[in-house]
């Protein structure tokens, strides 16, 4: 199925305005999630209470809200037509939201900070949602076709290992400082952060609405109801086989993934600084690689790359664990992000060929459920619970609290490697296959 600007961009090459337009609108959604996603948690656990189960509990609340948004805020653009003013505002209130997220810890008693911090996670993920899950990629698959898709993923996935590695590289230094320094904290952290989604502001300023993007006629109600029809499923088997796929990835990657620099600050007793410094490093090797790979997923299809990247992920997970040292932790993370990366950029490039042109807005709601909502509320609570029954007990600031074990990794990469069957009886898009098919009758 081709998307509304088909017409537009016939070439195989993404615009320039339409690479930066995805850049700094990628750069700001991703930097604010890749703080949501670990430092909420760090913070969470350093400094309001280090129980891993209140992380699991305010990791499934965004997550319903996240999901609940994406669908109702996706059918609200598509019935306005409209993506540039969602963008706008939402990540305007997305950048102060998450400024203002460590005003939890300073409430008592501890079970009210640990609401109050549920809460704002929740108004940010909110704009957030808005801003990026629904209508940001919504406003992409508008303005890409399968000719290009993979390229544009590839600056896409650029900007989520570009956030991260932003992240993970001065994070450490802002919070604790470095040697004899003393850090600026998590408060001017946050802000610093937060001041990000200017990016995003400026992104969003920069685009024009999509060209054969329309109001759809629809009362709200009518969309949703469309969207869980048992038609809607059937037309898009292949979509929904992908995005089944992308739900059992995703739960297992929620399993390990909110007790990443927890586990290895508090199990493995590196600081905060090197623990970030060995997710930095594979990040920095993954960008290199982001763009080079969509160029690959649009010549050869998308469906080996994400059964590929599915069984190197969960061995990967293996390696992760029993690595002894800082060498081999580097390695062990490079090999997890870099299949990682693949599978985001070729199942994301797969699903989005298969959205109907129409409804690119209601779907993108659909994918944060199953990529997002569900696997998070499944997930994460499942890593609490495997951390408070084999963790380790440890005292935080005079509170009690549990450290996340090797099993979390263990459980995640037998829950992942299962990924692969419905992706195994999803078909490719006719446009993939003929273009192959064309390839491999050509000369050599």
């Amino acid at each position: 199925m081709k998307s509304t600007l088909d017409q537009n961009y016939p070439e195989e090459n993404v615009p320039k305005k339409i690479k930066w337009i995805i850049f700094l609108i990628g750069l700001a959604g991703n930097i604010a999630w890749a703080v949501e996603n670990q430092f909420y948690n760090v913070y969470m656990y350093n400094k309001i209470s280090p129980t891993p189960i209140y992380i699991s509990i305010m990791v499934a609340a965004s997550a319903i809200t996240a999901g609940l948004t994406a669908i109702f805020m996706g059918a609200f653009s598509d019935i306005k037509g409209k993506r540039k003013p969602f963008m706008l505002m939402g990540f305007i209130f997305w950048g102060i939201t998450t400024a203002i997220y460590p005003l939890a810890g300073i409430f008592q008693p501890v079970i009210l900070a640990i609401t109050i911090a549920i809460v704002f996670d929740c108004v940010m993920t909110y704009f957030g949602s808005t801003a990026f899950d629904a209508v940001f990629n919504g406003y992409f698959t508008d303005i890409t076709t399968e000719k290009n898709r993979g390229k544009a993923l590839g600056v896409l996935q650029m900007t989520m290992l570009l956030s991260t590695l932003v992240i993970y590289g001065i994070s450490g230094f802002i919070i604790e400082g470095f040697e004899a320094t003393i850090g600026f904290g998590y408060e001017i952290f946050f802000m610093i952060m937060g001041g990000f989604s200017i990016l995003g502001v400026i992104g969003a300023y920069l685009s024009k609405e999509p060209e054969g993007l329309q109001p759809s006629g629809m009362s709200l109600k009518q969309h949703i109801k469309k969207l869980f029809s048992k038609d809607m499923i059937k037309n898009n088997k292949d979509c929904f086989l992908i995005l089944t796929g992308m739900l059992i990835w995703a739960t297992a990657f929620y399993i390990f993934f909110p007790f990443v620099l927890v586990y290895l600050q508090h199990y493995l007793g590196l600081d905060l600084s090197t623990s970030s410094i060995i997710v930095f490093i594979g990040f920095i090797i993954c960008i290199a690689l982001a763009y080079p790979l969509g160029i690959y997923l649009d010549k050869i299809g998308r469906k080996k790359i994400t059964i590929i990247c599915v069984i190197g992920d969960g061995l990967s997970l293996f390696l992760f664990i029993i690595s002894a040292n800082f060498f081999l932790l580097v390695v062990a993370a490079v090999l997890m992000q870099f299949f990682m990366t693949g599978w985001n950029m070729a199942a994301n490039a797969w699903m989005r060929d298969l959205f109907p042109a129409s409804q690119t807005g209601e779907f993108s709601g659909y994918y944060t459920l199953f990529a997002a909502t569900i696997p998070m509320v499944i997930g994460s609570p499942i890593g609490g619970i495997l951390s408070s029954i084999s963790g380790q007990t440890i005292l935080i600031d005079g509170i009690p609290g549990y450290v996340p074990t090797p099993l979390i990794f263990i459980v995640a990469a037998f829950i992942m490697i299962p990924a692969i069957i419905p992706l195994l009886f999803a078909k490719e898009t006719k446009g993939q296959l003929l273009s192959k098919s064309a390839a491999l009758k050509k000369p050599i």
